[in-house]
């Protein structure tokens, strides 16, 4: 133990601080044979290191804490402050963002505002709702996700009386819509898309609320280089391209149905537990 401190001592750039006996040492006294052993060890050398205590009271004194939601790893502030700030010579102006969260078994799309007590919700939407408008199983795929997106733009149009006014996309393509871009008398509802931790992969079903939110009828900001159907340019100076098309596939499920397609004709056991709710509701592939 006595050699491992020392060595712990050279790593560190500490100089070993040798005992040479406690009283009669400082009192320029000899030490007695006890304590002479006690200090040299059985192998005769001295070797205890002196080790710095950075943690002290003192530090803990000092030491401030994290953010309730920062230590439950449940909320980014770095991107919070920038979303939830807002310049002072707009008068406390609402800054509002679509928020969307995926749990296991559903989406949720929220509007809301934040302010010193909290953030407000204004309108939201899950994908469990799906089930009144003939959406009864798959209330968490790409597919779901734009519906619940298109259900919480309607919602929130129609409480700010702007439903009539911004009407959204009537024919669902893939193509890029962007409201801000027709002509109206009024301005367009705008508000900002907050995803929390989650990461912006290419093609994630968050961009899937995102776009449906889009053809409701709200203006947020975005590009379609998330978007499923997006390829960027192979060399420098060339075109990135965009496939309207594949979104649109992506947004109908087609990709759920040929999973299922497949898995029905391959192993039909895994199947049926894999399917069991679309089953039980009579929904196969074709029905998709």
């Amino acid at each position: 133990v006595e050699a491992m401190a020392v060595k712990l001592g050279a790593v560190l750039g500490l100089k070993a601080k040798f005992v040479t006996g406690g009283r009669r040492a400082r009192a320029g006294q000899r030490p007695t044979e006890r304590q002479a052993g006690r200090q040299t060890g059985e192998g005769g050398a001295a070797a205890m290191a002196f080790v710095k205590v950075l943690k002290n009271n003192s530090y803990f004194k000092r030491f401030q804490v994290k953010p309730r939601r920062r230590r439950e790893g449940k909320t980014d502030y770095r991107a919070r402050r920038k979303m939830v700030r807002q310049d002072k010579n707009k008068f406390n102006n609402k800054k509002y963002r679509l928020v969307v969260r995926f749990t296991n078994r559903r989406v949720i799309c929220q509007i809301m505002y934040a302010t010193i007590r909290g953030d407000m919700v204004v309108a939201q939407a899950t994908s469990t709702e799906l089930t009144k408008y003939g959406v009864p199983v798959g209330h968490k795929n790409y597919a779901a996700a734009y519906c619940t997106g298109l259900l919480v733009a309607r919602r929130v149009l129609k409480k700010f009386g702007l439903d009539e006014t911004f009407k959204g996309k009537e024919e669902i393509d893939g193509e890029d819509y962007h409201v801000e871009d027709e002509e109206n008398d009024q301005r367009p509802f705008k508000c900002i898309l907050d995803v929390g931790l989650q990461t912006t992969a290419v093609g994630h079903r968050m961009w899937g609320a995102l776009k449906g939110a889009v053809d409701g009828g709200l203006h947020i900001p975005h590009t379609n280089k998330k978007f499923p159907g997006f390829k960027p340019a192979e060399e420098k100076g060339q075109e990135s391209e965009y496939d309207a098309e594949a979104h649109k596939e992506k947004i109908f499920g087609a990709h759920v149905k040929e999973y299922m397609e497949m898995l029905e004709e391959e192993d039909p056991t895994k199947y049926e537990a894999h399917f069991a709710k679309f089953i039980a509701e009579d929904i196969n592939g074709e029905k998709l």
